[in-house]
């Protein structure tokens, strides 16, 4: 194993809670549009379009979301507005959408029209 410089390496412990929840926000934000197929240029026929799993990470979105935003700051606007434009994806990427309040993270933010 290589030996990184002292510079190199940011201590866990050094980094801001808000920085350490909003990475985490942004990589379920992007592996829930990868799982929808919105890298590709045809999501609806994309080979990574997963709508079961793009469910699960959404869910586990809104609820980092939901259960952080009050730690969040100026971050929380963005954070909510990216949910809620995944959620409306997949709603608008079901075969058959779910009812009001029943999409994925809606326990914890509520219906998404």
């Amino acid at each position: 194993m290589t030996e990184q410089p002292e510079g190199d390496v940011r201590e866990l412990a050094e980094i801001p809670a808000v920085e350490v929840i909003s990475r985490a926000a942004v990589m379920l934000m992007s592996s829930a549009a990868e799982k929808l197929g919105l890298g590709d240029e045809d999501p609806d026929n994309s080979p990574r379009r997963d709508m079961d799993e793009a469910r699960r990470v959404i869910t586990a979105l809104a609820g980092l979301v939901t259960a952080s935003v009050e730690y969040l700051g100026p971050h929380a606007g963005p954070l909510r507005e990216g949910l809620q434009s995944l959620q409306k994806a997949f709603r608008e990427s079901s075969a058959v959408p779910d009812a009001p309040g029943a999409g994925p993270g809606e326990k914890y933010t509520g219906p998404v029209y």
